[in-house]
């Protein structure tokens, strides 16, 4: 399997950076990171806002070739520029096998995305349309979970690189678990997942590799070690006291 990894691991080129005290070097995980290796099927961001989860996957999409507000490597629009530098001061490391397909599907951006796929469709002498390839109805007349679950389960055609920002933001906890069905069919067809995420749903892929971003810096944890995983379990494990203790005091 090692040989479809097609992203090994990433480098910070720190010698390039001038300070680590502006956006985006200053956010620890950044500011601590010199290299960090994937799993070849699935590895997770997770950690609170603001830890640079997005951030840092945002820059391995730029630098692997994908559009910044999402899409397949064919896709070349902006919205609004709003995305890092971090792209230019890291090195990814790839593969031997390249991949013959790839995403990146980001929930905050999604809107964009589907705009765009109707604008390239309504261009005179556009032959097949792109929306063919995303079920065949238009992503703006389903809701924001159906279109976003139709690109999932369409658009990814497996032998790629699929990389998700919070794909939970659209979907329900049944999604989610579906999701995860997907993501296993996936990489048996020699898939490579790269997900940031806040779901213990999605970040529960069997040997998956779940990185960490804290205000110490990026560590490899597990599922039960994550302080989402501690959250949700408190809180159906005793929801009454929890809520007392949060809403009496």
């Amino acid at each position: 399997m090692e040989e479809y990894q097609y992203i090994r691991s990433l480098k910070l080129r720190r010698e390039e950076i001038s300070s680590f005290n502006r956006y985006p070097f200053h956010l620890p995980s950044i500011k601590t990171l010199d290299e960090l290796a994937f799993h070849p099927k699935v590895t997770y961001f997770v950690g609170e806002n603001g830890m640079g989860k997005s951030t840092l996957l945002e820059a391995i999409a730029i630098a692997a070739g994908f559009n910044p507000e999402g899409g397949s490597l064919n896709f070349n629009f902006t919205t609004f520029n709003s995305h890092s530098p971090l792209e230019k001061y890291i090195k990814l490391i790839k593969g031997v096998e390249r991949p013959k397909d790839g995403f990146f599907l980001r929930a905050e951006t999604f809107y964009n995305l589907a705009t765009n796929i109707e604008e390239l469709d309504r261009e005179p002498g556009a032959g097949q349309k792109i929306i063919d390839s995303f079920g065949g109805v238009s992503l703006h007349e389903q809701s924001h979970g159906e279109s976003f679950w139709a690109t999932f389960v369409n658009r990814f055609r497996g032998n790629g690189i699929y990389l998700l920002d919070e794909p939970e933001a659209a979907l329900s906890p049944l999604r989610q678990l579906s999701m995860l069905a997907h993501i296993h069919e996936l990489v048996d067809q020699n898939s490579q997942f790269i997900i940031a995420t806040h779901s213990p749903i999605i970040m529960a892929y069997p040997n998956a590799q779940i990185i960490e971003l804290t205000e110490e810096g990026a560590r490899e944890t597990s599922l039960e070690e994550t302080n989402h995983y501690s959250i949700m379990k408190q809180f159906f494990d005793n929801r009454d006291r929890l809520l007392h203790h949060l809403l009496n005091e």
